[in-house]
């Protein structure tokens, strides 16, 4: 896979698939390792270990927590390739051929890095391989369609952050074998999907009744305005 996917050597050659190694460690090493023109998808999935899943929903999840991102339509959509892959349960993450020569910019590869190491050293303290039911096995594909779901509402216009953090919890979890955090990944995930379509319910109840009573009430109102 490696030589199909990657496009140049990296210009730092340590390894980044020790599974001793945290998951913000990773970002760091990713970081580093790139260059001027930072890295191509393809490269960063060659370097992920059996983890890759996780990392990778987590790497793309994160951004998309800035509240109205411009592009996260677009960064949803591989969040989205990757939950229906746990879904139907691959071991291997695949993402199509253009979206892996895509090329990712050292600053941004910087930024996501810089937020781990700043805001999510608490998850590595606290998150542990723990309800193990609700982060391994059968469950992740359970997670895998809630992770797809949840990825179709970022595609929506200003509801990215939500979901994301969801998104988010529920990779930390994969990554740690933490069934607390997929638990709480997915229960929040569910309750944005069911808000969404009450509100989707309520807006199509609203325009029913609203078009009723217009047809109703029409011909009256009609003959008011026609009174000289």
């Amino acid at each position: 896979m490696a030589a199909a996917m990657t496009q140049r050597p990296f210009d730092n050659p340590e390894p980044t698939d020790d599974p001793a190694r945290g998951f913000i460690a990773t970002t760091r090493v990713l970081a580093d390792a790139a260059g001027q023109d930072g890295l191509t998808i393809g490269e960063i999935v060659d370097q992920l270990d059996e983890r890759a899943f996780g990392l990778l929903i987590l790497l793309f999840a994160l951004p998309c927590l800035v509240p109205g991102l411009p592009g996260a339509q677009i960064i949803a959509i591989p969040i989205f390739l990757l939950g229906l892959q746990l879904l139907i349960g691959r071991t291997e993450p695949w993402l199509p051929g253009w979206f892996l020569r895509m090329r990712v910019k050292k600053a941004w590869l910087e930024g996501v890095a810089g937020f781990c190491d700043k805001r999510l050293h608490w998850t590595e303290r606290v998150a542990r391989p723990r309800l193990r039911l609700l982060a391994a096995g059968p469950a992740e594909r359970v997670l895998g369609l809630v992770v797809a779901l949840a990825a179709m509402t970022i595609m929506l216009p200003i509801t990215n952050t939500i979901p994301s953090a969801a998104i988010t919890a529920i990779a930390l979890g994969l990554i740690q074998r933490d069934g607390l955090f997929t638990g709480v990944g997915g229960g929040l995930a569910m309750a944005w999907i069911m808000a969404l379509v009450a509100l989707v319910a309520a807006l199509a109840h609203g325009a029913n009744f609203a078009t009723d009573a217009l047809q109703q009430h029409a011909p009256a109102v009609r003959d008011w305005l026609s009174r000289p």
